[in-house]
């Protein structure tokens, strides 16, 4: 059999099934397909496939070089191959130095090509791997009898987790083996999660310290209730938990006295009932977050009397006023960090009280909380002589304000200062003069900085990690002349909407070998030259954002798949240079994983299967009005890319039947926006949505059809947890 003959005798996919529908992706060729509903009032429909071929795979390299690639690139390799470290430099180096060197790779995605490069690794991996974040439930038994060590689960990316998968979870004669292991269990975004799947998986997991259900759109007082039975939990996430009130709040504190930290940002339901009967049954309390809370100051009343809360967290209570700040002033001897950002009602005076209390504090957040900030109100710093990170944008400053933050908190590492009206050279020299310690300046929309203020932080703050300049108009290429010469530490730099951002600039900027994220959003004036020096040198790069950077084409994308292959985050929206060609060069990066294209006239349905076929890891995908990508390119989305979580296809040229097969197929998706798809009928959505109903989390789709669709896919969307946006 000839290798194309194999590759289409393999390519029959699994079948995706849910409830309502199901099909499945066949082999290259023009095909009649049955789409067979369940329902008893729906019929059959028949569509006929377009021709699809997918290319053929690159032929494997020799066994020597590969295993000689392996050992001294770190590349993945066969594990079934027959080659052995033995004759390898490596046999030199024992287990013990091995796990030192898998401990110091920062990144999940080293990680996983160091247990790919041979045996060795892999069992030194499985062996001490403590963390583990499954995409197919259905696995997670024979995976955790081969990992002995995992103590945290991650279920969030699951495609679908209700009460009924949670038996299928511990069906296995090993569960009560591995769920007394688990100490940390992540469930955020489970919507179909309810009382009973959660009261199996406390009762199953006796030992668990943490738990996040967090954005969970079905998790209640009767579920929190279930939760309560957790006596030994000491962390738990709520996070817009939005039908938990103060009854399930009042379960957790009296079930879980042991918590250190809670989170309960946006519980709408939340009121100032609950936080007292938390402050008063959760005496071990260090950490709690209530932004956005309809709480008052009568809350904070309570806050205050625990003795041992290190962590507030408030930002949004837009009911809390000045007395509040009082009680947390008087009380709360141990507070470390505050965020009282946005709440609208707080003056100056009123935090003094909590500055004057807490001389010990390390970090303060007030981002737009004040319109200004008086001198009487800024020389309380004076006793903040430990104080790390200080927020204070959309505040009105002067030169007068940074100079005494400069002379009173020499440890500072970050200064937040967005949108801050009244920032000046002069103020930001009087600012690193004395603070030389900062790591992260974020200095957006300070319209008013010329090269003079960045010549003066290059100068100071050698150890810069982080800079934010969006809408520093009047910086120039020298600008980034002063920065690469002098702060080569630096890991994140935001220009956008820079305008006297060029290609020599970041000729300049790339001597910041270690650079991690780069934004570069409406710099015009940057071309393929510039952005091929940064593909040069700096190889670290994750992010990179060139929203409309219009002279961004095809020659940049190959410059940077060469140089970039560590890329994951990548935004070419508007760049409408970029053709195909582009796209087959950027089918390199295989660690791609957020791709957003948005309005790229150039790219057709050749372009989006040569990008699916190299880009495996694809989970973010942005397409809206890429008008000239047609089926062929989703169907090669629905072949390769099967980790795709979130897609936009807002007004693409796809059709009912290659939008019935993208949705289909991806067997992962949780996100999808579907407006404006001129050339998708009304009963294709209703086919598209049935196949995916028990996998989506959300979907955006044209008010128009909420009385075009069924009642039938509404209501099984909603009650499968969906959340339906319609534009």
């Amino acid at each position: 059999m000839s290798q194309r003959q194999m590759l289409s005798a393999t390519a029959k996919l699994r079948e995706s099934k849910t409830s309502n529908i199901s099909f499945s992706i066949f082999p290259p060729g023009p095909y009649d397909l049955q789409i067979a509903t369940n329902s008893s009032s729906a019929v059959s429909h028949v569509l006929h496939l377009p021709h699809f071929t997918p290319p053929l795979p690159p032929p494997p390299l020799p066994l020597p070089l590969r295993s000689h690639l392996n050992y001294f690139l770190g590349q993945d390799m066969d594990m079934d191959s027959t080659a052995t470290p033995t004759s390898s430099i490596l046999t030199l180096l024992t287990d013990d130095l091995l796990l030192k060197i898998l401990s110091l790779l920062p990144h999940e995605s080293d990680r996983k090509s160091f247990r790919s490069t041979c045996k060795t690794f892999y069992r030194l991996d499985s062996l001490y791997r403590t963390h583990i974040r499954v995409l197919r439930p259905e696995f997670l038994p024979s995976l955790l009898s081969k990992l002995p060590h995992i103590a945290s689960l991650d279920l969030s990316v699951c495609p679908s987790i209700d009460d009924a998968a949670v038996p299928l979870l511990l069906s296995s004669s090993s569960a009560p083996i591995w769920a007394r292991r688990i100490k940390r269990l992540k469930l955020s975004r489970c919507p179909g999660l309810r009382f009973q799947g959660l009261e199996t998986l406390v009762r199953y997991c006796v030992n668990l310290e943490s738990v996040d259900v967090s954005y969970s759109s079905g998790f209640g007082d009767l579920e929190a209730a279930a939760l309560s039975a957790s006596a030994g939990l000491r962390e738990v996430c709520l996070d817009k938990c939005l039908n938990i009130g103060d009854v399930g709040l009042a379960k957790i504190a009296v079930g879980c006295p042991k918590l250190e930290r809670l989170s309960l940002k946006w519980c709408f339901e939340i009121t100032d009932i609950g936080v007292e009967l938390l402050s008063k049954k959760c005496d071990q309390l260090k950490h709690l977050d209530i932004s956005y809370l309809k709480v008052t100051s009568e809350s904070l009343r309570w806050i205050g009397r625990m003795e041992r809360l290190e962590i507030l967290q408030m930002v949004g209570c837009g009911l809390v006023d000045g007395m509040g700040l009082q009680y947390i002033g008087k009380g709360c001897p141990s507070l470390q960090v505050l965020d009282v950002s946005r709440c609208d009602k707080l003056t100056p005076s009123a935090l003094s009280s909590v500055i004057k209390g807490h001389n010990s504090l390390l970090q303060l957040h007030a981002s737009y909380c004040f319109s200004g900030l008086p001198i009487t109100f800024v020389d309380q710093f004076k006793g903040l002589k430990k104080l790390k990170v200080l927020r204070i944008d959309g505040a009105r400053v002067s030169d007068a304000t940074l100079k005494i933050i400069s002379e009173n908190c020499k440890f500072l590492t970050e200064i937040w200062l967005g949108k801050c009206q009244g920032v000046t050279d002069a103020g930001i020299m009087q600012l690193v003069s004395g603070c030389g310690n900062l790591k992260v300046i974020n200095l957006t929309c300070c319209g008013d900085l010329s090269d003079s203020a960045i010549l003066a932080i290059s100068d100071s703050c050698r150890d810069l990690l982080c800079l934010k300049l969006e809408c520093c108009n009047l910086l120039s290429e020298w600008s980034l002349d002063y920065i690469g010469s002098r702060c080569f530490l630096l890991e994140e730099v935001d220009l956008t909407d820079c305008p006297g951002i060029n290609d020599i600039g970041l000729n300049y900027l790339s001597k910041c070998l270690g650079l991690v994220s780069l934004k570069l959003g409406l710099c015009t004036n940057v071309s393929d030259k510039g952005l091929s020096y940064i593909a040069l040198n700096c190889r670290k790069i994750r992010e990179l954002d060139l929203y409309r950077c219009t002279e961004i084409g095809d020659d940049g994308l190959a410059a940077l798949s060469c140089g970039c292959k560590k890329l994951q985050k990548l935004i070419l929206s508007y760049c409408d240079k970029v053709t195909d060609r582009g796209m087959e060069c950027l089918s390199s990066l295989e660690e791609l994983s957020d791709l957003e294209l948005r309005g790229l006239p150039n790219i057709t349905g050749t372009g989006l299967r040569k990008l699916a076929a190299g880009c495996r890891r694809l989970a973010e995908l942005d397409l809206k009005s890429c008008e000239n990508i047609d089926d062929s390119g989703f169907w090669a989305l629905a072949y390769y890319s099967r980790n795709l979580r979130q897609v936009n296809f807002s007004g693409c040229a796809v059709s009912d039947v290659g939008l019935c097969m993208v949705m289909g197929n991806l067997t992962r998706l949780q996100d999808a926006k579907l407006v404006n798809l001129m050339n998708v009928s009304t009963s294709g959505f209703e086919l598209a949505l049935r196949a995916c109903c028990a996998r989506l989390k959300k979907v955006k789709l044209l008010a128009s059809f909420r009385r075009l669709l069924s009642p039938e896919v509404i209501e099984t969307l909603e009650a499968k947890g969906c959340r339906i946006r319609w534009d």
